[in-house]
């Protein structure tokens, strides 16, 4: 589904990712895992047409999507549930989820507001709070929320657990698992490599821009040097 070859990306004349490849079949979940500023996050970022790759290929469904801005990427189908969750702080968590759908024929969305205020009661209860004043936990269920309201064939998930509480990070960790099972496909950055090895089938490491390990998950929980940099043991 997804094809990243030889992918370059820079910021000003400084190159961070060094020539990058990898791939994302349909219906698996691939995690990116790696220390703070390895390049994950500027993966995705180029991915989704946020900001400009160098050189490389980036292609989807066999289709060539490098340089394209970011709401053509998303019109292909390529959804990004964003670092920081980033919501519209104004606006009602019912309005976010709509906001996730602007690209459909509004009538048709509403089986999919239900569908996602089941997958989280919670936002439900708060469907007209305004999102900025929900808990962190509960504004990441938002952003999942209103990223899988864009129906995406791949959606792109950029370090779900970030800051929010233990309790919760175990919830996210069972919504990505629900996802996944729908036949959702996945792309995973998370600081939590644990929760990320239990969800994804596959998984890269990157250090300092570069892929330096990669592998069925079950292999790399078990592989020495993963365990004592990320897991811990």
């Amino acid at each position: 589904m997804l094809e990243v070859s030889n992918l370059r990306i820079g910021y000003g004349l400084a190159e961070v990712v060094h020539g990058v490849s990898f791939d994302v079949k349909a219906g698996e979940c691939v995690s990116l895992i790696g220390p703070n500023g390895a390049g994950k996050s500027t993966i995705l970022k180029a991915i989704c047409g946020l900001i400009p790759a160098m050189s490389g290929e980036i292609r989807f469904e066999g289709q060539s999507i490098l340089g394209l801005p970011g709401h053509r990427v998303a019109h292909r189908g390529i959804s990004m549930c964003p670092e920081g969750r980033q919501m519209f702080a104004e606006m009602t968590v019912l309005e976010n989820l709509q906001l996730g759908a602007y690209s459909r024929r509004r009538e048709s969305i509403e089986g999919d507001i239900d569908e996602m205020m089941a997958l989280f009661p919670r936002l439900r209860e708060r469907s007209g709070q305004l999102a900025g004043t929900l808990s962190g936990g509960e504004q990441e269920m938002v952003a999942i929320a209103r990223a899988l309201m864009a129906r995406p064939r791949l959606c792109i998930f950029d370090e779900p657990s970030l800051g929010i509480a233990p309790r919760v990070v175990d919830e996210i960790e069972q919504t990505l698992l629900a996802i996944k099972a729908r036949g959702v496909t996945i792309l995973l950055v998370e600081q939590s490599v644990s929760m990320a090895l239990r969800v994804a089938d596959r998984a890269y490491v990157l250090e300092a821009g570069l892929i330096v390990l990669e592998g069925p998950s079950a292999d790399l929980a078990r592989n020495e040097g993963v365990q004592n940099a990320y897991l811990g043991y």
